[in-house]
């Protein structure tokens, strides 16, 4: 991809997941765009093909234009889930280039970002998720805008993963260890589990 460089230097990612069933619906995606990076977790409504053909329809579009405002590719993945089960999904933006990160959910795919520092002036942040289904039902969309620093870091749980997945985490773990302990630990067995973390490291000179 031209003009895009290696985006694991600038944000270094890991996934963990595992199906209810032979295929999940549960899918993340993580891809680089010239000066940042698009990282998304998707959950097809329900389980089984018809959850993940929701999944799988909006990954390509996601890829495609990840550097469009998450506003507008919210709005494309509804027009394109529009004859799936649809989707509850939220995604996250990185830019190198001022340090920042745009994020929006719809339904019920968690998100926080794990500072590196622990001071007040850093608490962590937990993203406000609206209730609402891609492909089907819209609410009024609303992204929001934080400061990033190298070592914060990103997670995306779906409804899978249970409450409380960030709490006493080692935050010197790299983003795979995390995943894959997120996923021991707190995965429901009544329901496909996915989480994706991305650390942001910063722009690469």
């Amino acid at each position: 991809m031209t003009n895009v460089p290696d985006v694991r230097a600038a944000v270094e990612w890991g996934w963990a997941g595992r199906a209810l069933h032979v295929v999940s619906g549960d899918l993340h995606v993580v891809a680089p765009f010239p000066g940042g990076a698009l990282v998304g977790l998707l959950d097809g409504l329900g389980h089984g093909p018809d959850a993940a053909e929701a999944s799988i329809t909006a990954v390509p579009l996601l890829e495609a234009r990840a550097s469009d405002s998450l506003l507008n590719l919210v709005q494309r993945c509804h027009e394109a889930l529009r004859k799936t089960r649809g989707a509850v999904m939220s995604l996250a933006s990185f830019s190198f280039r001022d340090s920042s990160m745009v994020w929006i959910g719809v339904g019920n795919v968690a998100g926080v970002l794990l500072r590196r520092s622990t001071s007040r002036a850093a608490a962590d942040e937990a993203l406000a998720v609206r209730a609402g289904v891609v492909g089907f039902r819209l609410p009024p969309l609303r992204a929001n805008t934080l400061a990033v620093s190298p070592g914060d870091t990103l997670i995306l749980a779906t409804d899978g993963i249970r409450s409380g997945f960030a709490t006493g985490l080692d935050r010197e773990r790299g983003p795979q260890e995390i995943a894959e302990c997120i996923l021991a630990r707190f995965a429901r067995d009544s329901d496909d589990a996915h989480v994706v973390v991305a650390r942001y490291h910063g722009e690469a000179p």
